[in-house]
């Protein structure tokens, strides 16, 4: 009994042995499979993903570009010589564009979107500041005063511009 008994463990072993060994390559196969076929998934995602997130950085700059106090100023011509229409016509066409590229903000990082909206919130800030001062009476004399201001230090919007630059030049 105990010799059919040892024969029977001496058949078993081997055969756990075996079992385990490939159970453990099989699992190690599917690991490496399943990894495999995310690399490639990812891999095909990224190549599609890339021309729309380029393409929204575009969206972004151009946005901050139109919006840029000198360029904003000429684009948009005064209709009156009252001043708080102009103000009101300005900050109008920047929330305009703003709204037309909101979708953008998807396929770019949050750290970028809070910078692209700080600086729209900047120029706005800057366009009713210059409309508070008491020597800005008219529509054209506000037109002189953002230009003027925008002559002494950088545009809010010039910022944001290097940071799309510089999480573009990442993407490569």
């Amino acid at each position: 009994m105990t010799a059919q008994l040892l024969n029977l463990i001496m058949y078993i072993i081997p055969s756990i042995i075996t079992g385990l060994i490939a159970f453990y390559f099989f699992r190690e196969h599917i690991k490496n499979e399943d990894g495999r076929r995310r690399f490639l998934l990812q891999k095909d995602l990224q190549v599609n993903a890339l021309p729309l997130r380029l393409q929204a950085y575009e969206r972004m700059a151009l946005f901050l570009e139109r919006i840029t106090p000198s360029k904003l100023l000429i684009r948009v011509a005064p209709t009156s010589t009252n001043k708080e229409h102009y103000e009101a016509l300005l900050i109008q066409s920047i929330e305009q564009e703003f709204e037309h590229n909101l979708s953008q903000q998807i396929y770019i990082s949050d750290k970028c979107w809070s910078i692209v909206t700080a600086s729209k919130n900047a120029t706005i800030q800057l366009i009713r500041k210059a409309t508070l001062l008491e020597k800005t009476d008219t529509a054209n004399k506000l037109r002189e005063v953002i230009l003027t201001e925008m002559m002494d230090r950088l545009a809010p919007t010039d910022a944001a511009l290097s940071f799309i630059k510089n999480e573009v030049s990442d993407l490569w």
